[in-house]
Order: structure tokens, then sequence, then C-alpha cells
């Protein structure tokens, strides 16, 4: 956490902000340590506060050896205000993302200082995973390779999506995952041309591709994962979309490297996609960072002028979906090296035919 401390208080300095308030739950975590759902952060060159309210004391003074710990009595804002007045910050920074405009009046309320709306301050931080956060990381994608392992026994012909989302979800807490990463999608059928069709009652039949977008949720870090798999022999067209959308993403994570601009890493899924005559049917982008939240930067898209840099974790996802007839989605979590890029999810690609 000092190390974190330290990157923030020189980027304070960089853009001369005496002192900022951090509200975002996760940016909270990352720089404190705190798991608690209450409280907020002000960080100076000087301090390092939690305010929390009685609740979470003691939790607090366990997790967060870098901060004073403030208990809230009243209001947040009027605890802020005296921690602005004490270190004399003339200028404060907000998270523009995480302050609603309610509580932006009592900020100003509260305090003399002068106030700027900051994003991505902590987040740009956060782009760059050490090596704590990779080995959660990987625990995360490796809950998530045993849950794949795990479904594909479980997946029959007369199942509903639900059911199949609960078992993933049942399945990855016994392995030690806190929840899943977000709303499984499991979708059967016409339903897996939906990108983000989250389970429903629909039962599965055969012939039909099954896509399966999960991940496991572990110490605080997420893996997301997806992989489409065949319930009984699926059409001619069904195949030729699964394998089009299996050799782009096979493509993609061999040639993804540092240097490379979002824009870039996505061209090279998007570029095979439509060479095979579905790049109608490739709507969304080919991936996005991954970290303490699932969707976190940089982006791999038509719009991600970001380049990759070493320790960026980012996931690689094309997807085909035609409507009426389905579609298919193959996602992996990577980190990006000096030399190119590492796999965090290893589960296999094949087309794989379940449940017969």
């Amino acid at each position: 956490m000092k190390k974190r401390l330290e990157k923030l208080r020189q980027t304070l300095k960089n853009n001369s902000i005496d002192a900022v308030f951090i509200k975002s739950p996760a940016n909270r975590r990352y720089l404190s340590g705190f798991t608690g759902t209450a409280g907020a952060l002000f960080i100076s060159q000087t301090k390092a506060c939690l305010i929390t309210d009685f609740r979470y004391i003691q939790q607090a003074q366990k997790q967060c050896r870098e901060f004073e710990i403030i208990e809230q009595t009243a209001s947040i804002f009027a605890s802020l205000g005296k921690l602005v007045k004490e270190t004399n910050a003339h200028l404060l920074g907000f998270e523009k993302e995480y302050l609603t405009y309610a509580d932006y009046e009592l900020l100003e309320k509260n305090t003399e200082a002068e106030l700027r709306a900051v994003e991505g301050l902590v987040e740009e931080i956060r782009l760059f995973k050490d090596e704590e956060e990779l080995s959660l990381l990987k625990e995360a994608a490796s809950i998530a390779d045993k849950a794949f392992d795990h479904i594909t026994k479980f997946i029959k012909p007369g199942l509903k999506e639900i059911e199949v989302s609960n078992e993933l979800e049942f399945f990855m807490r016994k392995q030690g995952a806190v929840s899943s990463s977000f709303d499984i999608i499991v979708a059967s059928g016409w339903r897996s041309a939906l990108p983000h069709g989250v389970a429903s009652n629909k039962a599965i039949e055969s012939g039909e591709l099954v896509t399966l977008d999960f991940g496991a949720y572990y110490k605080g870090y997420c893996s997301d994962i997806t992989r489409t798999v065949a319930v009984g022999e699926p059409s001619g067209e069904l195949k030729k979309i699964y394998q089009t959308v299996y050799e782009a993403q096979l493509k993609a994570v061999a040639e993804i490297k540092p240097g490379m601009s979002g824009v870039e890493a996505d061209a090279i899924a998007r570029e095979y996609i439509k060479k095979q005559g579905y790049g109608n049917y490739f709507g969304h982008g080919l991936g996005h960072g991954l970290g303490m939240e699932v969707h976190e930067g940089p982006r791999l898209s038509p719009k991600g002028n970001r380049k990759l840099e070493p320790g960026m974790v980012v996931t690689v996802e094309p997807g085909v979906y035609v409507p009426e007839t389905g579609g298919t989605r193959i996602e992996d979590d990577i980190v990006i090296t000096k030399q190119g890029n590492e796999k965090l999810t290893h589960s296999p690609k094949e087309i794989m035919i379940v449940g017969e």
C-alpha cells in the first residue's frame, strides 16, 4: 500500500493538487486495503486518512496500517472539512464519477478549499498490476477454469439456462470465490446471438450453441472468461461461426504485444472476422482491462488509443452474433509482458460437444 500511496502523491504533486477525496469503493480498497462498504479516503502529502463509521473502526484499524482511522460522528463531509483545514489544503480534488450533485453541495458547504473534479488519478496507477495483484488474478482465473471444466459435465438438453448459471455460481464459491464477477451469461440457441444474454428460463436444446460468460471474484480481483460449447451436433452454419471466432481469437492472443494500441489489437481479430464474411456481426470491442473491477482500462476497440504496456491485464473476446441463428464468443484473460503476453485463463477452446 505504501508504494501505491507514493505514486498517488506524486500524481497529486504533478497536477498541483493539495489533497484528494476518494469515494470509489475499488480505489478506496486499492489504496488502503479496506474491505468495508462505507467510508472515504482523504490523502495529502502529509496525511492518509480513512473516514468511516463506528461499525468498521476495528476492521479498518487491522486492515489499513498506512492510514489514520477517523470515526465519522456526523457527516463524512464535516470530517473531511476538518482535515482540509488541518492540512491547509487550498485545492481539493474529488472523483467526478463517484460524487453525486447532492454530495458535491455538501462538500462545497463543509470546506473552503477550491474544488477540482478529477478523473483517472488512481485508475491510471491501477492499470499496472504488481506481483501480488497478478497472483490474485491468476487464482481468480484458475477458479474460472475449474468452473468451466465442471460445467461441461453438467450441461445437458432440457436444463434451463438459469440452472447452469446457478451451478457455475455455486461451484466458484466452493472454490473460494466470494461471488461471480458479474451477472453470469448463459445464452443458448437463438439467444447465443445476444452478446449480453444473461441467463434466462429458456431450456437448452440439442443442436444448439451455448455461450458461457462468467468469472470469479476472488479477494478483490476479477476473472472474466467466455467459452461457447455445442450441445449435440450443431449445424454447418453454427460450426462456421464458431471456427471463425476461434481462429480470430487465437490470432489475436498470438499477436498482441506491448507498444500496440487498443485499436491495433482490435483490428487483428476484426479484420479476420471481416474476411470470413461476418464483419457486420462483430459489434463490440475486442476486450477491456481487468482487475479489481471487471471493466477497467485500457480498451481494445476501434476507440482504444492507449498503448499496451507490460503489467496491463486485458481480455481478448471476439464474437460473432447472427440474429435468429446463433453466435459464439471466446474470451481469455492475458497480461501484457515485455515479450508479448501471457495467458491467465487456460480452458480448452476447440469446439466441444457436451451433454450427449
